[in-house]
């Protein structure tokens, strides 16, 4: 099969968008082929084709989500004023209010891991390509540029995880606003608060 044979991108869309409609609507763990070849009108032989999983399929189907919050992350100005989220910061936890749901699932114990991992994988890529182009703050040479930014990376997918988990009673502006004065103490220069 050639992957950028337009019927195979087709196909794939289809499937990506049977998976997130029903991530959507129940637990990741409980999505069966079966389910997923059905919704998206095509054979289970077809699913295997294109994905060896759910989970995989799932993934992928979450992969520009993956990407619209990497970027906002890594679009974030470390300088901004402690009493003002930046506007990117805002987006990415407006952005997953309006699927909270999906992501609760995403994030859930019944969730998937490959996605937790792909996110928290792509918000440190990011963040180090943002360090290792001059654009870290001063103040943290002792601390290797790859660990700083997994630190970064897993405090943000900790933060999200947990507002979606929750009963949410913040909003995002709020939500996103906790977050940047966590973040900006463990970005700014050290010592900064």
């Amino acid at each position: 099969m050639n992957p950028d044979d337009p019927r195979a991108r087709r196909t794939r869309a289809r499937l990506r968008a049977a998976a997130l409609d029903l991530a959507a609507r129940q637990e990741v763990a409980s999505i069966t082929v079966s389910a997923l070849a059905k919704r998206a009108e095509v054979n289970r032989a077809t699913v295997y084709l294109h994905y060896p999983d759910v989970d995989a399929l799932v993934t992928d189907a979450m992969d520009d989500a993956v990407a619209a919050v990497a970027r906002a992350a890594a679009l974030c100005p470390l300088d901004a004023p402690r009493d003002r989220a930046p506007e990117p910061l805002v987006e990415l936890f407006t952005h997953v209010a309006g699927t909270a749901g999906l992501y609760a699932r995403m994030f859930g114990p019944q969730g998937s891991a490959r996605f937790c991992a792909r996110l928290r994988e792509r918000l440190t890529a990011e963040l180090a390509e943002r360090f290792a182009g001059g654009r870290r703050p001063q103040g943290w040479d002792d601390v290797p540029v790859d660990v700083h930014a997994a630190y970064l990376a897993g405090a943000l997918v900790g933060v999200v995880a947990h507002w979606v988990s929750g009963d949410r009673q913040s909003e995002p502006q709020q939500a996103a606003l906790s977050f940047w004065r966590l973040f900006r103490t463990s970005c700014g220069p050290a010592g900064d608060a």
